[in-house]
C-alpha cells in the first residue's frame, strides 16, 4: 500500500524547486521515513495545515485531534480503512472494540459529520465502535440524524473503577477526538486503558512552540539528507513567557521578540530576492479553531493594539484565557481554487505513518497573508489523479499536480514526525 496517494488538484504554481528536490530524492526520503517511524512511532492520527508560498512550503499548525474527516474525498475511504488496520496492528493488535470520545458540541452539525465519518472508518476497519459523550447532564443515548443521512448515537460516558466506557461496554482502547482545551476531565484521569492520542497531548498541556522546536530539529536532519536550506520548509518562530492582552502585560517582550523575528525573515527574503513584505502571525500558544490569531507587518503594532484586538487575543475555545503566545513567520499562500480564485491552503490528513488524503481550506474573503481558519471558510476535497500513479516521477513533468501532492505529503509527514518526538 502506498503511503502517499497521488492526487489531482485544480492548482498549478511555482513549487518547482522543492518538487524536483523531493522527487529526485524519493528513495532516500522514503527510506529515511521508514527508519524514523521505527525509532519513533507516529501518533494515531493528525492533520497538518500547510502554506505554499512558491518559494517555500511549510506547516503552520499540527492538530492531533483532527475534525475534518467529512471534508476528505469519499474515494479515500479504502485508504483510510487500510491505514487504520495497519496502525491498530502496530499500536493495539488485540483490540476488537473501540470507544470514541468526541468534543462536547451539541449543535455543530459539521463536527457531527466528521464524527460520523471517523466512526464509519473505524467500523469498516473491522472494529466495534461506540461513541461516549462528555456533554453535561446527558443521561440517555442521544441520536443525531445528520444532513448527509448518516446517524450517530452519543452515549453518556461512565466510569467503573479504573475503566471508562458506556453501558456494558468498557474496551481497552479509546480514540480521542477531543483536544481538551479546558483540561482533562476527572472522569478520564488514572484509568488503565490505552488512549490514542495520549491525554497529555490536549491543548491544556501542549504548546505549539514546543511542537515547532521539535519540527525545527526534524527539518535540520531532513534538509541535510536532500541538501536544501531548512528555511524552505520551516517557518521561523519565537515566543514570550506569560502575557495578558486584556491587561496589556507582556507586550514589550512580544514587541522585542517580534522585531528580532522580522530581522531574520528580512534577511532570508533578501537572500532569495523575494519581492514580498514579510509578516508575522501572532497566536495563542495553546488551542485551535482559528481563535486568538492576528497578523502584523510591523512589531510596533503589538504596542498599539486597540480594545477590539486585545479582546480577540484574550480568550480561546470555551473561554480559556490566553496566557502564552507564539510568534510565527507568516507564510504566504499563492494557491487559489475555483473560477473566483478563492485563496486556499492545503490540509493533509494522516493515520499512523500513512497520508490518507486532504482538502483545501478556502476563503473568498481573505487575502494571501491572512488566516483562512475563520468564519466563512469552505473546503475543497482533493481528488484522485487520473495518471502518473507509481512512481510519481516516472512520466510526469515537475509542474504536474500529482507531484505537488507528493510534496505536501512529505512536509506533512515531517510535521507528524515532530509530533511523534513530542510524544516520546
Amino acid at each position: 500500500m502506498l503511503q502517499v496517494p497521488h492526487l489531482e488538484t485544480a492548482l498549478t504554481g511555482p513549487l518547482l524547486h522543492l518538487e524536483k528536490k523531493f522527487l529526485s530524492a524519493q528513495v532516500q526520503i522514503e527510506s529515511w521515513f521508514r527508519n524514523q517511524w521505527q525509532l519513533t512511532p507516529p501518533p494515531f492520527y493528525g492533520s497538518v495545515d500547510l502554506r505554499n508560498a512558491g518559494f517555500k512550503l511549510a506547516p503552520v499548525d499540527t492538530n492531533l485531534f483532527p475534525a475534518g474527516f467529512n471534508n476528505l474525498n469519499p474515494e479515500m475511504m479504502a485508504l483510510c480503512v487500510q491505514a487504520v488496520q495497519a496502525t491498530m496492528a502496530e499500536k493495539c493488535p488485540s483490540a476488537t472494540r473501540l470507544l470514541l470520545i468526541p468534543e462536547s458540541h451539541t449543535r455543530n452539525l459539521f463536527y457531527f459529520e466528521n464524527l460520523a465519518l471517523l466512526a464509519e472508518i473505524l467500523k469498516r476497519a473491522g472494529f466495534d465502535v461506540r461513541i461516549a459523550s462528555l456533554i453535561p447532564d446527558l443521561s440517555e443515548p442521544l441520536k443525531q440524524v445528520l444532513p448527509s443521512g448518516r446517524e450517530i448515537i452519543l452515549e453518556p460516558l461512565l466510569r467503573e473503577n479504573d475503566l471508562v466506557g458506556v453501558k456494558d461496554y468498557f474496551p481497552c482502547c479509546i480514540i480521542l477526538n477531543n483536544d481538551f482545551s479546558a483540561g482533562v476531565p476527572d472522569i478520564l484521569q488514572n484509568t488503565k486503558q490505552l488512549f490514542m492520542p495520549a491525554l497529555k497531548l490536549g491543548w491544556s498541556t501542549r504548546l505549539k512552540s514546543d511542537h515547532f522546536r521539535f519540527y525545527q530539529g526534524v527539518t535540520e536532519e531532513f534538509s541535510k539528507l536532500i541538501d536544501i536550506d531548512p528555511w524552505l520548509i520551516n517557518p521561523y518562530f519565537d515566543q514570550c513567557g506569560e502575557v495578558d492582552f486584556s491587561q496589556q502585560n507582556g507586550q514589550e517582550c512580544l514587541t522585542e521578540r517580534a522585531a528580532a523575528l522580522f530581522e531574520k525573515i528580512h534577511a532570508k527574503y533578501a537572500e532569495y530576492k523575494i519581492d514580498q513584505t514579510p509578516f508575522v502571525v501572532v497566536k495563542a500558544d495553546q488551542g485551535t479553531y482559528g481563535m486568538a490569531v492576528m497578523m502584523i507587518q510591523d512589531p510596533l503594532e503589538l504596542m498599539n493594539l486597540n480594545r477590539k484586538q486585545r479582546t480577540k487575543m484574550s480568550s480561546l475555545k470555551g473561554g480559556s484565557a490566553v496566557t502564552k503566545v507564539i510568534m510565527q513567520e507568516g507564510v504566504y499562500t499563492f494557491e487559489t481554487v475555483g473560477d473566483d480564485n478563492a485563496v486556499a491552503e492545503p490540509v493533509v490528513y494522516h493515520i499512523g505513518r500513512h497520508v490518507v488524503g486532504g482538502f483545501y481550506r478556502i476563503h473568498k474573503n481573505r487575502g494571501i497573508d491572512e488566516n483562512l481558519n475563520a468564519p466563512g471558510m469552505d473546503f475543497h476535497p482533493l481528488a484522485f489523479a487520473k495518471n502518473c500513479h507509481v512512481p510519481p516521477h516516472a512520466h510526469c513533468e515537475a509542474k504536474d499536480p500529482v507531484n505537488r501532492f507528493y510534496a505536501y505529503g512529505v512536509v506533512g509527514r515531517l510535521a507528524m514526525l515532530a509530533a511523534a518526538r513530542e510524544i516520546a
